[in-house]
């Protein structure tokens, strides 16, 4: 026979579901899951189609030999990135929004070997479905996106956070390269 949970026990658990940290959290992870689907359906998904269109090129998928690496380049850029949206969450407690950034600055899981590895999902990403396509107008389109992304980095992210994080940041930026691992 089943027993029944005494209502202190169930008092126990609504109790749990409705802390200021639970409720916290769930909104942190809504936020990212919005601004991530944002920056995909736009930056990855949407210009990239329109490119194709626009250039009179709205093939089918080829999965040939070519085709196959281009998809395994996208899924390896897609769990990269959502890897780096989880580190933004878990560690950072924050988004990967620059108008919403994580409160604490990120040095473990796939920023543990570049500063940027989003970035550099996304520039897989593209230049996997660059391959799928066979487009290379779309290859250019990730060629321009990641020299544009440079300069945002440059310009606006690394002074940022140096401002905001200072010396643990400038630690940071001397052990991790930028766009490529310093083994």
């Amino acid at each position: 026979m089943r027993e029944r949970a005494s209502p202190c026990s169930l008092r126990r658990v609504v109790r749990w579901h409705r802390t200021p940290a639970t409720g916290a959290a769930v909104f942190l992870v809504a936020r990212a899951i919005t601004y991530a689907s944002l920056f995909i359906s736009v930056l990855l998904v949407f210009v990239p189609r329109q490119i194709l269109a626009t250039a009179g090129l709205l093939p089918s998928p080829r999965f040939g030999p070519l085709g196959i690496a281009g998809l395994l380049l996208t899924l390896m850029g897609a769990a990269l990135a959502i890897w780096c949206i989880l580190a933004f969450v878990v560690w950072g407690k924050g988004t990967p929004a620059p108008f919403d950034p994580p409160r604490r600055l990120v040095v473990k899981g796939p920023y543990h070997y570049v500063r940027n590895p989003m970035y550099l999902g996304a520039g897989l990403a593209l230049t996997g479905a660059s391959l799928v396509y066979r487009s290379l107008a779309l290859f250019s389109y990730a060629v321009l996106f990641l020299f544009v992304l440079h300069f945002f980095v440059l310009l606006y992210e690394e002074p940022t956070l140096a401002r905001l994080f200072g010396p643990e940041y400038e630690a940071y930026r001397d052990r991790v390269g930028r766009w490529v691992p310093r083994w």
